[in-house]
């Protein structure tokens, strides 16, 4: 299906997998980064980063299950971290590079952990971007206190009901129309100031695509996530980012992963929410550029 011959040549690559259909996308040059963007179902576009693109090739994951042929049987379950994991692996094994590193965003953090702490053969780094060790009640709760925040930070503002209904809405969500309603809903909270730089946001804001994606395994079951024992063994090296005003994934996470991971670095992005490679861009690749090429050697 793939019309490139170059499996790195920019634009985008499509092909078939376990008659899945995967595409992935390819901007900038450099040494290669493998970019896993979050959701999960949401689409790779709002994790592109051309600031970045200057000096990394950027091979942006199209995961599957966005699109609506490369759904699983078991759509809208079934995706869980180990089966992103191995079409992963698919990839870059087809990119025919010794090794690359590998980017995270939110659950793709989670995503990319999981494939660096179980296949890191060729991960030469990874970037663990607004991720987290745990899921369940614990980051539950740490969230529900920084969206907390957030709502008293801008209590009075006309249009921060509409973020809390959202954030109430998405236990419910049930269609892909609702996942990009409520994608959209909320992403007010995701910034440091998006109300203050909404002239700027609100385009990246309505370009955001979703798909339903229940985060329910084959059978019915909600992947549980506690990674703290497991990353002490992290092998790749490991680069943190977060937003120091993410409500989601907010740097008490941040702080913890870096504590957890021998070999990690950490850095805090004062001025931004959940999306720093939008609020703070330069700052952003600066790092991950410094840090993909202080670990290129496999």
């Amino acid at each position: 299906m793939n019309t490139h011959t170059d499996p790195l040549s920019p634009g985008t690559h499509t092909y078939r997998t376990g008659g899945i259909v995967q595409r992935y996308h390819v901007h900038g040059s450099g040494p290669v980064c493998v970019a896993h963007p979050g959701g999960p179902g949401i689409f790779w576009e709002y994790l592109r980063m051309p600031a970045l693109e200057e000096h990394l090739t950027m091979v942006y994951v199209e995961p599957v299950g966005t699109a609506e042929d490369s759904r699983l049987p078991s759509h809208p379950h079934g995706y869980t971290r180990e089966r992103y994991s191995r079409f992963l692996q698919v990839l870059i094994n087809r990119l025919g590079v010794p090794g690359v590193h590998l980017l995270g965003h939110s659950h793709g953090a989670f995503v990319a952990a999981h494939h660096a702490l179980h296949r890191p053969e060729q991960v030469k780094g990874v970037v663990l971007y607004e991720g987290a060790p745990v899921t369940g009640p614990e980051h539950g709760a740490e969230a529900a206190r920084r969206v907390e925040a957030f709502a008293a930070r801008h209590a009075g503002h006309p249009r921060l009901p509409d973020v809390l209904a959202a954030f109430g809405a998405m236990a419910h969500i049930s269609s892909d129309e609702q996942t990009v309603a409520v994608a959209r809903s909320v992403l007010p909270s995701y910034f440091a100031d998006y109300w203050g730089d909404e002239e700027r946001l609100a385009p990246f804001r309505d370009a955001v695509r979703a798909t339903y994606i229940s985060g329910l395994d084959e059978d019915l079951v909600p992947e549980a996530i506690d990674d703290r024992t497991a990353l002490t063994g992290l092998e790749p090296p490991a680069l943190v980012v977060v937003g120091r005003h993410d409500v989601i994934c907010g740097p008490r996470w941040a702080f913890e992963l870096d504590e957890l991971i021998p070999d990690s670095r950490l850095l805090v992005l004062e001025n931004s929410g959940h999306m720093g490679h939008v609020e703070e861009p330069e700052l952003f690749a600066e790092a991950v550029r410094d840090f993909v090429l202080r670990t290129g050697t496999v």
